[in-house]
């Protein structure tokens, strides 16, 4: 009883000591509940099957995620321990003094991490069942579902997953306490905070070469992740320019906490005015002794910033491609003309069939599309072994072959008429063109293979295909789109005149419509009478893509990479501020000494708090301005392998990115900044 006494005035007495663990803690199991609570609140929810498909696959995900996250809070807990632990040497040290035994002392340990654990599970489980709420809403706008009547929602599962998670966190704390009292030694304990760490002098020189070799290796993998994986052999290469980015970050650092006091020293008007003196020193001596630390809080802020940004794009992208890349309602595309190369995975009638479009076909299963179809719009693709990927090249094709080495050059090309493309443009309301006989050219909105095609283009390579050369009337690929999709999917369409088509080489027909009926459940019913066809021996069936599955498949995407993306970037977010507060009030703790000396040789208090904030402040801005140089080539790293999605929407996403850290690590700061006020104004 005397033990659990000690422990609840230790807990009550180190409030101020305590407040960032609480903090982090109760964050940390909030976030825990939210993200894991969200399959009990589609229970409210009036969705389709295929979105209740997709968020039951992000729930899985989740899951999975959530075991990731627990171990990144549980190295987070241990970190915070060694915190609170070096914190009370003194007074451990006191308490074996006075006779008390180590097995005692990890005794009270163990009750204040009980009781801490208890506390803030129970805060914590509490304000993530309030603001589950609304991620309730936050679900259903992302799905685009319908809350007929908003309940409350306790998701069991999520809780007994968060107590159960944490629960073991705890025991394993715990455990790491009672084996950290049981090695220390009592001089240790009662003289450490007179300890300083050890630093180590480093050569300016070496700091300097060291540095310039380094942010040279930066630099080459920033140019080879700039490009993609072009720059690199294939894809697995991806992990040299991040060995070479994790290494080169380490020696930045530590290249850095040697120069940084020699280069301020050099500015005698700066390093002379007020306690900057005082203020960089204790910054050198931190960064000196933490170059390992800062360089994981700089990666996983790397990480943060990426994640976040890529995530919210797709998400922002993904909705607002909707409009422009599923203009109308369904399109069937139907193989034809099937020839030898194709002819193993049909059956005979099939193949003797393969003359009939997609309209066709429907209409001999006894399918009517008159009454339930508009603005149909009928095309056919084309395609020669005399016009292929490298045929288009000509003369650039070394040249292209050079920077590209992983692409295949023995695709056929797609060809379409004229005046075909310019009936689904029409549709599509986009810009329709004219071609002189001679004429060529191309349609895409897939960047990348867009820049590539405009350098035969610019170079006015001409093609030979059914007997005709012709030559490219513009110097580059024009946007537009053929196929409907969720994202930017045309790598170029050749459109050529309609009199040089050989019709012996048609290879596809495309139907594009538009519905009759207005509400959705309508459009349902004719999708399904359309799309769920049995499978014919006679006939090859159209392939069918729709806009409501594009819809549904892009809210589903959307909101599987969103949430996440904001799961791990927050954690992540929390991690590595949580890691520098700790850092921070540790060393406030250690220096209330220093701070004394600084009142007693006349130093103010406004003077005093202008130095602590400063120091903290650089502390943490240092490693997020090299993650934020990082995150710009990340980013465009990402852009490079989702482009697809489109980029046009990363602005708002950095944007929202920047709130996060803003409200989050800015958060950390202040917090951090307050509590070690209050530490240093105590009196030894």
């Amino acid at each position: 009883m005397m033990l659990f006494k000690l422990s609840l005035k230790n807990i009550q007495k180190s409030v101020k000591d305590y407040a960032i663990y609480f903090f982090t803690l109760i964050l940390g199991v909030a976030i825990f509940y939210i993200f894991n609570s969200i399959e009990s609140q589609t229970i409210m929810m009036n969705i389709s099957k295929n979105t209740l498909d997709i968020i039951e696959l992000m729930n899985n995900m989740l899951s999975g995620v959530s075991v990731f996250v627990s171990f990144i809070l549980g190295f987070l807990i241990v970190y915070a321990s060694r915190f609170l632990i070096k914190r009370r040497n003194k007074e451990f040290g006191v308490y074996l003094t006075l006779g008390m035994s180590k097995k005692k002392i990890s005794f009270i340990l163990l009750i204040e991490t009980l009781m801490i654990g208890i506390i803030s599970l129970v805060i914590g489980l509490g304000i993530g069942i309030l603001l589950s709420q609304l991620m309730s809403v936050f679900v259903a706008n992302m799905f685009e579902a319908d809350i007929e009547e908003f309940q409350f929602v306790f998701s069991q599962s999520a809780a007994i997953k968060s107590c159960l998670y944490f629960s073991i966190m705890y025991l394993i704390v715990m455990v790491f306490n009672t084996f950290s009292i049981s090695k220390c030694k009592l001089i240790d304990l009662l003289h450490g905070k007179k300890k300083s760490e050890k630093i180590k002098i480093k050569n300016p020189l070496v700091c300097i070469l060291v540095f310039l070799i380094s942010s040279s290796f930066l630099g080459y993998a920033y140019y080879l992740v700039t490009g993609g994986l072009v720059k690199l052999q294939n894809a697995n290469e991806i992990y040299i320019p991040i060995a070479i980015g994790c290494f080169t970050t380490f020696l930045i650092f530590w290249s850095l906490s040697g120069l940084i006091l020699k280069i301020v020293m050099s500015f005698k008007n700066i390093y002379y005015r007020g306690l900057n003196s005082f203020t960089l020193r204790q910054i050198s001596s931190k960064v000196n002794t933490t170059v390992f630390q800062m360089t994981i809080i700089c990666l996983m802020l790397f990480v943060t910033i990426c994640v976040l940004s890529s995530a919210l794009s797709i998400k922002n992208s993904m909705t607002a491609n909707l409009n422009t890349l599923a203009p109308a309602d369904i399109q069937l595309l139907q193989p034809m003309n099937i020839k030898e190369d194709r002819a193993a995975k049909y059956t005979t009638s099939q193949i003797s069939h393969s003359n009939l479009t997609s309209l066709e076909v429907l209409n001999a299963l006894g399918i009517s599309l008159e009454h339930d179809l508009k603005d149909i719009v009928s095309i056919n693709y084309y395609s020669t072994p005399a016009l292929t990927f490298r045929d288009t090249f000509g003369t650039t094709l070394e040249q292209v072959q050079k920077q590209f080495r992983f692409l295949s050059f023995d695709t056929q090309e797609n060809i379409i008429k004229l005046s075909d493309y310019n009936k689904l443009a029409t549709l599509f309301e986009r810009e329709t063109y004219t071609l002189n006989s001679n004429e060529y050219m191309i349609i895409g909105d897939f960047d990348s293979m867009t820049s590539l095609r405009n350098i035969a283009l610019a170079s006015g390579e001409k093609i030979s295909i059914f007997g005709a050369t012709l030559f490219p009337k513009y110097s580059e690929c024009k946007d537009g789109i053929i196929e409907m999709s969720s994202g930017h999917i045309n790598s170029g369409m050749f459109i050529v005149p309609d009199e040089i088509v050989d019709e012996n080489f048609l290879v596809a027909n495309l139907l594009t419509a538009n519905y009759k009926a207005n509400t959705k459940e309508e459009k349902v019913k004719i999708e399904k009478q359309l799309l769920d066809i049995e499978e014919s021996n006679v006939y090859i069936l159209p392939e069918g893509t729709t806009r409501l599955t594009i819809a549904e498949a892009s809210l589903g995407l959307g909101g599987l990479v969103t949430f996440i993306g904001l799961y791990l970037g927050i954690i992540f977010l929390i991690s590595s501020a949580a890691i520098l507060a700790l850092k921070e009030l540790s060393e406030s703790s250690d220096n209330k000494e220093r701070f004394r000396i600084l009142r007693k040789i006349g130093a103010d208090e406004r003077n005093i708090n202008r130095a602590l904030f400063s120091q903290i402040g650089i502390f943490f801005l240092f490693p997020l301005l090299l993650a934020i140089i990082h995150s710009i080539f990340g980013i465009q790293f990402c852009n490079s392998i989702l482009e697809t999605f489109g980029n046009d929407k990363l602005l708002p996403s950095i944007v929202m990115t920047a709130l996060f850290i803003i409200l989050i690590y800015g958060g950390y700061f202040l917090l951090t900044y307050y509590c070690s006020k209050n530490i240093i104004k105590e009196r030894v």
